[in-house]
């Protein structure tokens, strides 16, 4: 059974198309599979419910396209079933355009966007407006906390969605969530200055006595409590050659003042000399280490640091590979990702994690992977599916892990129940700290 968006919105034309312009062998797969994309999940319905405005096509009698947006409170668009969704239509300015559209013609198209998460869902129905006398359903629409006036309500029976490509959709932030972040920051302000004034610590210019002196020389905030820091070698020349999967053994200072080092993979991708980049989570139970480079890494930092090691070593002679990531565990298998791209080697790069706000390196991967990678949220209600990924794995893949340690026992238990050869299994297990 193939994919419903496909059938409907792949007519011959656009599928002529596709052949003509070299990208319908990447479509091939949605004709296929158990995946008919009708039936709305726990996923689409908890996305459908958090917004609070869409966009809506509709279609004329005289075959004139008509795109309108809708706002309200949020989860104004209901999800009554998993095939049924609808909404309360409140007074705008009257030309009625969609409404009388829609008496002529049922189909629907609709656009659901989170511009803060760079996210996007289409969606194709049939629609159609409440009678008078259906009150008990229009009752269901209506929200009593918000004022505006309902004039009518809309029923639309789901056909078809599909998640859309994250390209090019711009990262735009409501007051709301502006003010959720300046919230915080004015809470942690505050702390400092109270922090700074009890003891003012004078922050090292160097640290460690490794053989590799490199400075920091960018900082930024991938996810809500990861940093990545880009390090250059201090005298300004290349920087010894990595290999995918390597990483650097970095100096810390730990908060009772003791001398230590951290292991960080260098996830830049390992073709380039000129920078190492290293992403640091921050775990405020952890050991120290980490707190330790968030608060003393800053720019300009000399650190002098081990030369860079490999135990995660990336199989390039490989037809092909599979590559999952746990949280931070994304590290070592982004600058694998980018090796392999750059042998042209086919890939896929599942990458989960509890939310899209705490996953690194979000949209430098969908820039450079786009359908090579899924993205699963834990709190969206997204699960790995990981007898699926290795049982339509290529016969030839071999597969990379990183992540907790109970990511990879699933791995290697369901490889194990499939007969997969664990000869194909790589993984690499991170410390949390």
């Amino acid at each position: 059974m193939g994919h419903k968006f496909a059938e409907i919105a792949f007519t011959k034309i656009v599928r002529e198309q596709q052949q003509a312009l070299g990208s319908r062998s990447g479509y091939a797969a949605m004709d296929e599979g158990a995946d008919y994309n009708h039936i709305l999940r726990s996923s689409e319905a908890a996305f459908i419910s958090a917004r609070d405005s869409f966009y809506m096509a509709s279609v004329s009698e005289t075959d004139w396209p008509y795109i309108q947006h809708r706002g309200g409170p949020v989860g104004f668009m209901r999800v009554l079933d998993e095939k049924t969704i609808g909404f309360a239509d409140f007074s705008g300015n009257r030309q009625y355009v969609s409404t009388g559209n829609f008496k002529n013609n049922d189909k629907v198209a609709l656009f659901f966007m989170d511009y803060a998460n760079k996210t996007r869902l289409k969606l194709l129905g049939r629609v159609r407006q409440l009678e008078e006398s259906e009150t008990e359903l229009l009752a269901a629409l209506e929200d009593p906390n918000y004022r505006a006036r309902v004039e009518r309500g809309f029923i639309i029976t789901v056909e078809a969605f599909d998640w859309n490509c994250p390209k090019f959709i711009p990262a735009l932030y409501s007051e709301a969530q502006v003010e959720q972040v300046l919230g915080s920051l004015r809470v942690e302000n505050v702390a400092l200055k109270k922090a700074q004034k009890n003891s003012a610590p004078i922050l090292p210019s160097e640290l460690g006595d490794g053989p590799l002196p490199l400075v920091i020389s960018a900082i930024a905030q991938q996810a809500t409590n990861i940093r990545s820091y880009q390090l250059r070698h201090k005298d300004g020349s290349k920087l010894p050659e990595v290999l995918a999967g390597s990483h650097i053994r970095v100096p810390v200072v730990l908060a009772n003042g003791q001398r230590s080092v951290r292991d960080y993979t260098i996830s830049s991708d390992p073709g380039q000399r000129s920078y190492y980049e290293i992403a640091v989570q921050r775990e405020d139970n952890g050991e120290g280490g980490s707190e330790a480079v968030h608060q003393l890494y800053n720019l300009g930092l000399v650190i002098n640091c081990s030369n860079p090691l490999n135990e995660f070593q990336l199989d390039t002679t490989a037809p092909a590979a599979v590559l999952i990531a746990g949280g931070i565990g994304i590290t070592p298998i982004k600058a694998m990702a980018s090796k392999l791209a750059e042998k042209n080697i086919p890939l896929h790069l599942h990458y989960a994690g509890r939310n899209l706000q705490s996953m690194a390196f979000l949209e430098e991967l969908q820039r450079k992977f786009g359908e090579q990678l899924s993205l699963y949220s834990s709190a969206a209600g997204e699960r790995l599916a990981i007898a699926d990924i290795l049982r339509s794995a290529p016969e030839d893949a071999v597969f990379y892990i990183c992540g907790p340690q109970r990511l990879i026992d699933a791995v290697a238990q369901i490889a194990e129940q499939l007969a997969i050869n664990l000869q194909r299994i790589r993984y690499e297990r991170f410390n949390r700290d």
